[in-house]
C-alpha cells in the first residue's frame, strides 16, 4: 500500500511510526489512532504529496479491527470494562468505583441487579481477585491490539487505619507526620474522603484548628488542616446530611479561630487566607443564626480586610461576601458591617468591574447596606457611589438592575438632600432611569424606575431625558 501511494523513503518512515505508535502500553487505543493520523497530515503537508485520502483510511481501518471486551469483564451499571471488580453480599460483581457511587447516591440501598437490600458501608464489599487476573491477562493477550494495561488497585483505606492517624495527631512527636498522611489520603480519591469523614477526621481538624489558637500556639499545619478540613466538608455531608451542622451550630471557638487565621502573618498568608474564607463560608452556612447575631465588629473588619486585598483568589473574594451578605440581616450585624467600612470597599471593587457573578453579590451587599442611614451616608460620601450604580444598570444582569434600583429607591425615600438629587441628574441616574422605561426588561423594574422618577419629578422637571415621561405618562 505505502509503496503505490507515497516515494519509498517517506512510506519507511510512516511504517517506523505507525510501529511505534501501535507498540505504545501507555496509549488507549483511539489515542493511538488519533496520533498516527496526526503524523500522517504532518508528513503531507511537508512533502505536498497528494494522496488518495479515502482509501488511506479505509486500509488503515481494516488494519485496525475493534476489540470486542468478553460480557463478564464489563460492569453492570457503567458497562465499561472494571478495573478493581469487587463482589456484593447479593453475588453480583461491580467495579469498585460504580457501586461505591451507588452506594451512596441511590436514595433506597439495594442491589442494582437482584433489587435486594444491601448494606451502604463499602466495607461489605469482596474484592474479587480471580476475575481482575483474569481481565489483566486479557488486557495483555490484547495489548497488541490497542488494550490498555489494567494496574493492580490498592488495598481501599479501613477505618482502622485513619483512626490511627487521629490519634497519632495527640502525639506531638507524631503531629506533623499524621498531618501530611491525612492529607494525602484526602487529595488521593473521593474514596478516602468518605473513609476518612466516617472516622471522625473532619472532627480532629476543627480541633487542632481552634485548639491552636486558644493556647495561642499557631501550629505551622494550620493551612493543612484548614484544606484536609475543605476536602472532607461534602464528604462528611454526604456520609451524614447534618454532620457538619451538628459539628459547628454552636462552635462558637472555631469562628473565632477562623478569625484569628485571617491575621495570621507567615509566608503563605494568600494560600491561608484562601482557604480560610472556603471553610468560614461553610460554616456560616452550618452555624445557627442566634451565634451569628453577636459577632464583633472586629470579625467584619477582618472580612472586610479580605475584600481589600486584591491578591486572593476570586473564589476567596466572592466567599468574604457570601459571608456578609449573610450575616447582614441578623441583629445589629447591618451596623456593624457598615462601621467596618464595606461600603466604601464595595464602591471600589464596583469601580474595577468585575465579572457577572461577582458584580451581583456586590450590589446585593450594597443594597443591604443602604437600607439603614449609616450605609446610605457612607455611601453617599464615597464620590462615585451613585455614578457607579448609575453605570451598571442595564449592563450585568436582572439582578444587578434590582439592587441597583433598590439603591436608588433607598436614597431617594431617606437621603434625597437638593445635592443628591442634583447628582443624580448630573451623573446620568435620571437618564438611566428612564432608559430602564424603555428597554426590555422585566416590569417590576420599570415600575421601581418609575418610583424613583415621581419622588423627584418636580426637581428633574427641566431636565430634557425625563421631561417627555414626566409630562406624558405621569399623572401629577
Amino acid at each position: 500500500m505505502w509503496n503505490v501511494l507515497w516515494p519509498t523513503h517517506i512510506s519507511n518512515k510512516l511504517i517506523i511510526i505507525r510501529d511505534f505508535i501501535f507498540s505504545r502500553a501507555d496509549l488507549s487505543y483511539q489515542r493511538k489512532q488519533n496520533l498516527f493520523f496526526f503524523y500522517f497530515l504532518f508528513l503531507l503537508q511537508i512533502y505536498q504529496i497528494k494522496v488518495n485520502i479515502s482509501y488511506f483510511l479505509c486500509c488503515v481501518s481494516d488494519t485496525m479491527t475493534e476489540i470486542e471486551v468478553p460480557q463478564f469483564f464489563v460492569c453492570p451499571i457503567s458497562l465499561l470494562m472494571m478495573k478493581d471488580p469487587v463482589t456484593t453480599v447479593t453475588g453480583i460483581t461491580y467495579d469498585r468505583e460504580s457501586i461505591e457511587h451507588w452506594l451512596l447516591k441511590a436514595k433506597h440501598c439495594t442491589c442494582p441487579i437482584t433489587k435486594q437490600p444491601l448494606p451502604r458501608n463499602s466495607e461489605f464489599l469482596t474484592p474479587n481477585h480471580t476475575l481482575r487476573r483474569l481481565i489483566q491477562a486479557w488486557c495483555s493477550a490484547n495489548e497488541a491490539n490497542g488494550v490498555d494495561q489494567i494496574p493492580t488497585p490498592k488495598s481501599p483505606l479501613s477505618n482502622a487505619n485513619v483512626e490511627k492517624l487521629v490519634k497519632d495527631l495527640e502525639v506531638p512527636s507524631r503531629f506533623q507526620n499524621a498531618m501530611e498522611k491525612l492529607h494525602k489520603l484526602a487529595v488521593e480519591s473521593e474514596r478516602n474522603r468518605r473513609c476518612m469523614a466516617s472516622a471522625g477526621v473532619a472532627e480532629a481538624m476543627v480541633h487542632v484548628i481552634a485548639k491552636s489558637f486558644t493556647q495561642d500556639k499557631t501550629t505551622p499545619c494550620v493551612e493543612e488542616a484548614l484544606r484536609i478540613l475543605r476536602l472532607l466538608w461534602s464528604s462528611a455531608n454526604a456520609v451524614d446530611n447534618n454532620y457538619m451542622k451538628r459539628l459547628l451550630g454552636q462552635n462558637f471557638d472555631f469562628l473565632n479561630s477562623l478569625t484569628r487565621v485571617l491575621q495570621l502573618q507567615t509566608k503563605n498568608k494568600v494560600k491561608v487566607i484562601n482557604e480560610a474564607m472556603a471553610i468560614l463560608k461553610l460554616t456560616i452556612e452550618a452555624e445557627d443564626s442566634t451565634p451569628l447575631g453577636n459577632l464583633g465588629v472586629e470579625f467584619f473588619r477582618m472580612v472586610v480586610n479580605v475584600m481589600k486585598n486584591r491578591e486572593v483568589s476570586l473564589q476567596a473574594m466572592k466567599s468574604a461576601l457570601f459571608v456578609l451578605i449573610e450575616t447582614c440581616p441578623l441583629g445589629r450585624n447591618r451596623r456593624k458591617i457598615v462601621e467596618a467600612g464595606a461600603v466604601e470597599e464595595l464602591v471600589e471593587l464596583a469601580l474595577e468591574n468585575p465579572e457577572k457573578n461577582l458584580t451581583e453579590l456586590v450590589f446585593i451587599l450594597l443594597a443591604h447596606l443602604c437600607s439603614c442611614a449609616d450605609g446610605r451616608d457612607q455611601f453617599l460620601q464615597h464620590a462615585a457611589g451613585i455614578a457607579v450604580v448609575s453605570k451598571r444598570i442595564l449592563r450585568v444582569s436582572p439582578t444587578t438592575d434590582d439592587r441597583a434600583l433598590h439603591i436608588f429607591s433607598s436614597i431617594s425615600k431617606f437621603s434625597a438632600s437638593n445635592e443628591v438629587v442634583q447628582e443624580m441628574l448630573r451623573v446620568g441616574a435620571v437618564s438611566k432611569l428612564c432608559m430602564v422605561l424603555q428597554a426590555d426588561c422585566a416590569s417590576y423594574l420599570k415600575e421601581k424606575a418609575r418610583g424613583v422618577l415621581r419622588l423627584h419629578s418636580k426637581t428633574w422637571n427641566d431636565s430634557p431625558c425625563i421631561q417627555v415621561y414626566l409630562l406624558t405618562r405621569f399623572q401629577r
